[in-house]
């Protein structure tokens, strides 16, 4: 026996416990509420932004643990491979050759199918619902992307809002936020949405793709010239929330941001009246989409400032 393998033994079985101690107090510091989230956005209180955000934050971590699961067998069968297999001292012979192993090459076949189709299966699921429209939503919101910001129009109310790029994004400071959330700018347009209500967006683009995207949301979608969008969600949680392009569309792709104020209905439509007041009544229509003909359409675009830039 190695005179040095007892105490060997007792360096590994310090190593262990410290690596297994490191484990518990790492995991110890994350809040189950974050694990369960799997640390995507959200709040301690389990309170759900919207109606989809719990659907997609199960499927995020299904994702995930199923990933883990491979990966645990996947290291342990290599592990064990290089621990069973290893050449040994005084050992000088050739391994085994073989030319394959039918039962092995079936399993490489079959598990990765299957693994594909279940992922496949629930990814289709979640999906077709997140994306499912109703038909007769309570509020919809016109979302027209531009280089390099945003245009809303409250459909049902016949007013809109017009966005203006900000111009330097990295010199905002916490006067710039918007009630103090992340990712805000007083300077961005602003879109309200009535809490509790089913709200669908019609999302279109002047010119290039965008990408619709407010993170608390847990979802984006695209803005494809000539291929308009709609999806449908539900705010449940009144509060401000940052948004931005998350398609990168040219220079000032970083300046593509907006505001979401999800308020109450009688704060909702306050604000409806106030754009009422600034004159901003009727839809913004496709007259300075790109695609168009200068001046064609024209005369069915309502004279607003800031559009277009």
């Amino acid at each position: 026996m190695h005179p040095h393998t007892p105490r060997r033994r007792r360096r590994q079985l310090v190593t262990g416990a410290a690596i297994a101690a490191s484990v518990v107090l790492l995991a110890s510091g994350c809040s189950s509420d974050k694990v369960k989230r799997g640390f995507l956005p959200g709040y301690d209180d389990g309170q759900q932004v919207t109606d989809q955000t719990a659907r997609i934050t199960h499927l995020w971590n299904g994702s995930w643990i199923a990933a883990l699961v491979v990966g645990l067998i996947t290291w342990g069968l290599m592990i064990w491979c290089i621990a069973a297999y290893r050449k040994r001292k005084g050992d000088d012979a050739l391994p085994i050759q073989t030319r394959y192993h039918m039962p092995l090459e079936i399993m490489y076949t079959v598990v990765p199918i299957v693994m594909v189709l279940v992922l496949f299966f629930y990814t289709n699921r979640d999906v077709t619902e997140i994306k499912k429209v109703s038909g007769n939503p309570d509020v919809t919101i016109g979302v027209v992307g531009k280089q390099w910001s945003w245009d809303f129009n409250y459909v049902n109310e016949d007013v809109h809002e017009v966005g203006v790029m900000a111009q330097d994004v990295g010199s905002l400071t916490k006067d710039d936020l918007v009630d103090g959330a992340k990712g805000t700018d007083k300077a961005m347009p602003t879109l309200y949405l009535p809490v509790g209500k089913t709200i669908k967006f019609d999302l279109t683009t002047r010119d290039v793709a965008h990408s619709f995207w407010v993170p608390a949301f847990l979802y984006k979608e695209d803005l494809i010239p000539g291929h308009p969008n709609s999806f449908e969600l539900k705010p449940l949680r009144e509060g401000t929330y940052a948004g931005k392009c998350a398609e990168l569309c040219g220079e000032w792709h970083s300046s593509m941001l907006f505001n979401v104020k999800v308020v109450s209905e009688q704060e909702y439509q306050q604000h409806i009246e106030d754009l009422r007041a600034k004159g901003q009544t009727g839809l913004l229509s496709d007259a300075y989409d790109r695609s168009q003909n200068d001046g064609e359409t024209a005369g069915n675009m309502p004279a607003t400032e800031g559009e277009g830039q």
